[in-house]
């Protein structure tokens, strides 16, 4: 074995709390280089002399190209755990302690792993509804602005409206979403309203609160939750703290409210850059400095008051990356104490582990799913094998408290639409979209995804929804959704790799007594079609093959249970 594939770092995703008495620890090898591992544990504060190790056989949980991944799911009543594995290729037999291999004589209490103590403060806790949410993502501007329709008169923008959402939500809930999220909706100068003017305002012409209140109740009923879009990383060079600043320069008692500021901010000439921190050098959105306690409690309000008074259920925040820590933990405490179960997403577009620790935020955006998906299904520059090693970056990067509420998204307000990305091949979509309904975490679909929708530039995909517009895609988006709505395994399951082999890519999610496979074939040549257990759902019309660009989905009876 070589000692330099082997991996583990204790208090993060590879060794974590689910709740008091159950615990997940995972371990990296090199591939196929081990036969099996074992898993030594013992309380660490026990009062003996000698430390008490009970031993557990691990499970090879995951298979790429590169590497194996073993894992143990513990459940016991020791709050502190000393730790360590063995590992065996049948010809040696390694132990692999905290920060060393092999031992000269006995090892002290000091020289295991440690999980050191179970706080419950620690842990992050999700909102429970999130493994069953399926959410739609609204460009507010671009929807609507009655039943069906969207005009497009507005001074500024495409003039969808507040109330066009609520014409709507028959709509949203015929295809299955059972949560929406909004792009921003206050009171702001630019069509995209990520220049907040004033965050206690919504956008006239967006609407009104009354209208706010009426979509979130009337959503409610229908049983979709509302989250808003929280932009607190910069605002409008127009907002009164700013036009303070501008005004008073280093008197302003606003000055530190923003990042970076020389004595007398100007707003520079077209063509020049501000010499002043900005969003992307952008001078009309000048950097908050959420450090600023006046300014923290400021956002922390704005963050409550919408819960309080329109009862929304979470808040999705702009460029969480480049919000302070100390202020997203102070805007988490702040919103779960007025509303436990609400939501906070973070829009990160790397690996977010930083942020999940169970104090700062809940989820975060996964670009990474997009990126992956282009480039196995899209554009077909990667094979099914290296598909895999990024699906195992995905599922492993994270604890799976975090793992199962990522949101997992296509395309977005900030990127080209995916169907662009697909050369309009409804065929590479619907796989696509396939995966997203079938993958752990939450999928998020980009409003208009279902009916074809495309664009490359900001105003292409944008632009207004294609009420007009009947697509294929409409009824793939319904059967999917549908199909994760009726099968749990498809929201609460484990996810394993079958077959990762050129272009043929199958796996399978299993919970409770349940397993579900997918198969997908890619390429130009039919596969067998499995046999065993009940069909689902198929696309293509002979049920003995999987042909071209086809895929099934099929359940079975686990635990020693019949099939079905």
């Amino acid at each position: 074995m070589n000692p330099a594939t082997i991996y583990h770092r204790p208090l993060s995703e590879y060794a974590f709390a689910l709740d008091d008495t159950h615990y997940v620890f995972r371990l990296r090898t090199g591939k196929g280089e081990a036969l099996s591992c074992k898993f030594y544990y013992a309380d660490r504060a026990i009062m003996t002399p000698e430390l008490e190790f009970f031993c557990l056989p691990m499970e090879k949980f995951r298979v790429d190209q590169y590497f194996d991944w073993y894992e143990i799911r513990l459940e016991t009543g020791f709050e502190r755990i000393a730790y360590y594995f063995e590992l065996t290729d049948g010809k040696e037999t390694i132990s692999y302690y905290g920060d060393c291999y092999e031992m000269v004589g006995q090892p002290d209490r000091s020289d295991y792993f440690q999980l050191p103590f179970n706080h419950r403060a620690d842990r992050l806790v999700v909102p429970k509804w999130t493994k069953d949410a399926i959410v739609y993502n609204i460009f507010p501007d671009s929807f609507a602005d009655g039943k069906r329709t969207i005009s497009g008169n507005s001074a500024v923008g495409l003039g969808g409206t507040i109330s066009g959402i609520t014409d709507n939500l028959d709509y949203i809930a015929s295809m299955g979403f059972n949560c929406i999220y909004m792009n921003p909706i206050f009171e702001a100068e630019s069509y995209h309203r990520y220049d907040t003017l004033d965050y206690y305002e919504i956008d006239p012409q967006m609407g009104t609160k009354d209208d706010l209140k009426t979509m979130v109740q009337r959503a409610h009923s229908m049983g979709i939750r509302v989250i808003l879009d929280g932009v607190f990383n910069h605002i409008s060079s127009s907002h009164f703290m700013f036009r303070d600043v501008l005004e008073h320069g280093q008197d302003s008692e606003y000055y530190d409210c923003f990042y970076q500021l020389p004595e007398h901010p100007v707003i520079p000439k077209p063509g020049e850059y501000p010499k002043y921190t900005c969003f992307s050098y952008v001078s009309n959105m000048p950097k908050t400095n959420t450090a600023n306690p006046y300014l923290r409690q400021y956002f922390c309000d704005v963050g409550t008051y919408w819960i309080r008074e329109f009862d929304i259920d979470g808040w999705r925040l702009d460029v969480a990356n480049e919000l302070d820590d100390g202020f997203l933990r102070a805007f988490r405490t702040a919103v779960k104490q007025v509303k436990k179960d609400a939501l906070i997403v973070g829009e990160v577009w790397e690996n977010a582990a930083h942020y999940l620790n169970g104090d700062m935020l809940d989820c975060a955006m996964n670009y990474d799913f997009r990126r992956y998906c282009r480039r196995f299904f899209a554009e077909e520059t990667v094979g099914a094998e290296t598909f895999d090693t990024n699906v195992s970056t995905l599922l492993l990067r994270y604890g799976e408290n975090a793992l199962y509420a990522q949101l997992n998204l296509l395309d977005s307000h900030d990127v080209s639409r995916y169907m662009t990305l697909c050369g309009e091949n409804i065929e590479k979509m619907e796989l696509s979209v396939l995966l997203q309904m079938t993958f752990p975490g939450m999928p998020c679909v980009f409003y208009g995804n279902e009916k074809g929708m495309n664009g490359n530039t900001e105003s292409e995909y944008r632009q207004a929804m294609a009420w007009e517009k009947m697509h294929p895609l409409e009824d793939v988006y319904r059967s999917l959704i549908a199909l994760r709505k009726n099968h749990p395994a498809l929201r609460y399951g484990d996810f394993r790799t079958n077959i990762a082999s050129d272009k043929v890519y199958r796996y399978s999610r299993s919970w409770d007594d349940k397993r579900v496979t997918i198969t997908m074939n890619l390429g130009d040549v039919a596969i067998q079609a499995p046999k065993n257990g009940k069909l689902l759902l198929k696309k293509g019309e002979n049920y003995e093959i999987i042909g071209a660009w086809e895929y099934e989905v099929r359940e079975e009876q686990i635990h020693g249970g019949d099939d079905l």
